[in-house]
């Protein structure tokens, strides 16, 4: 057994066993990777679906509405679902700490294609209402337990990697989505695609291999209960802290973007039938542009560091949000490319944090930890979108309010600068790319 001195901020000695001889084979590793890496395209798939198909659903639930009804609509399911996934993101931590990282992953992987599936025979919006917020619990859970269980049984020079790999199948779920807008007229049958991950979570529980990390440190825990008090411990609490300004301000700023980016873009284009146009490549661009930066994002964390990274991410946000929606009063193809390069460092940003807050904390304490920090900004966020348009009108439009959002990445560039990581475990270092 080596123990481990954490430096983050404070010193905390943390007893962690670390696994050598019973790392997974290739075999083991490859199947991790593909079932996580589909579990989290259809949780994409799963989280956009009903925002493509909404109009449509609208019309056959309720008929004919008003643009504010629509609007009105759009945001009550928008925000149940965020609270949804943040409520999801919590509960799975602890959930994933108590019974395993696989067992997590297919559980959590089981709960949203399930209900993504009812969605399709949902005859009111109090039914979609509960299906969405029950998806979006699965959905934050496959989130979240993916990440740990990918940064446990990586090795450390790949781990980085990986992660921003698997993490770039959520913005593929977004394309394909979209796509199947094109593809599937019925969004009965769009929503019966749940049927996949439920034969993907069938399928792991034969070959998703457990965490040794996990499965070695749980017997140093004696704890019978989900919701172990470890987790606010004090010598957590900084990194509890740290972990959640960092991350928060990031899921703020992107979230604002890709919610109000398209209606901007329509908001400063006279022509109606080019305005809906350009509201789908818009999408197109953020979520191809995010892609290619979590595809890198784990390349560029091991050449620089993953504080340099952040840190890089928060600027270059800050000042691509103000070149797009302050200095474009009409869209052109500039425009676009300004667009793509934010979102692409939004990429990298998503790939990165989903390594550095799961390595703020020990095994034991791993999953419910990494879990909270994912999901206070969720709170935030959900709050916001469900008050929407008056905020937007307050502040002035789409543009102004993306701007004024925008701040919350210098919140975060501090927060980055701040924190001076140290990890190390006498002869073994611990997470080696979280070091500077």
């Amino acid at each position: 057994m080596k123990h481990i001195i954490l430096n983050i901020e404070e010193e905390t000695s943390v007893a962690e066993t670390l696994f050598r001889s019973s790392s997974p084979t290739r075999k083991h590793l490859a199947a991790a990777f593909i079932i996580c890496f589909i579990s989290i395209m259809f949780s994409g798939i799963s989280s956009m679906l009903m925002s493509v198909y909404l109009p449509v659903v609208v019309k056959d639930l309720l008929g004919n509405v008003t643009d504010e009804k629509m609007n009105n609509v759009s945001a009550y399911i928008n925000s149940i679902f965020i609270f949804g996934s943040m409520f999801g993101g919590f509960i799975w931590g602890f959930i994933c700490d108590k019974i395993g990282r696989s067992k997590a992953v297919i559980l959590s992987t089981a709960v949203y294609s399930l209900f993504t599936i009812l969605t399709a025979f949902s005859s009111s919006w109090l039914m979609v209402g509960v299906y969405r917020f029950i998806t979006g619990f699965g959905v934050g859970g496959v989130i979240l337990t993916t990440n740990i269980l990918i940064a446990e049984i990586w090795t450390e020079k790949k781990r980085a990697v990986a992660i921003g790999i698997v993490s770039s199948a959520m913005p593929v779920g977004f394309i394909v989505a979209g796509a199947m807008n094109n593809l599937i007229a019925d969004w009965h049958n769009a929503f019966l695609t749940g049927i996949i991950p439920v034969a993907i979570a069938i399928v792991a529980m034969f070959t998703l291999s457990e965490s040794e990390n996990w499965k070695q440190n749980k017997t140093t825990s004696v704890n019978s209960s989900i919701f172990s008090p470890k987790l606010f411990a004090p010598s957590y609490k900084k990194n509890l802290i740290k972990g959640s300004v960092i991350f928060g301000a990031m899921l703020i700023g992107l979230w604002a973007v890709f919610s109000w980016a398209p209606t901007w873009v329509e908001s400063i284009t006279s022509d109606a039938t080019k305005a809906n146009n350009l509201r789908g490549l818009t999408m197109m661009i953020l979520a191809t542009s995010g892609l290619a930066g979590s595809i890198v994002s784990g390349w560029i964390a091991n050449a620089i560091g993953l504080r340099k990274t952040m840190m890089m991410c928060f600027g270059a946000s800050f000042i691509m949000t103000f070149m797009v929606f302050k200095l474009n009063t009409f869209v052109s193809a500039a425009t676009f490319i300004e667009m793509g390069i934010l979102a692409f460092f939004f990429g990298i940003s998503q790939g990165a944090l989903s390594v550095y807050i799961p390595s703020l904390f020990p095994s034991v304490v791993r999953g419910a930890a990494t879990g909270f920090c994912f999901n206070i900004g969720r709170l935030f966020t959900a709050t916001v979108v469900f008050f929407i348009g008056a905020l937007v009108s307050f502040l002035g439009g789409y543009g102004n309010a993306v701007f004024v959002f925008s701040f919350i990445f210098l919140i975060g560039l501090f927060a980055a600068y701040s924190s001076k990581d140290k990890t190390t475990s006498g002869n073994i270092t611990l997470n080696a790319t979280f070091a500077e």
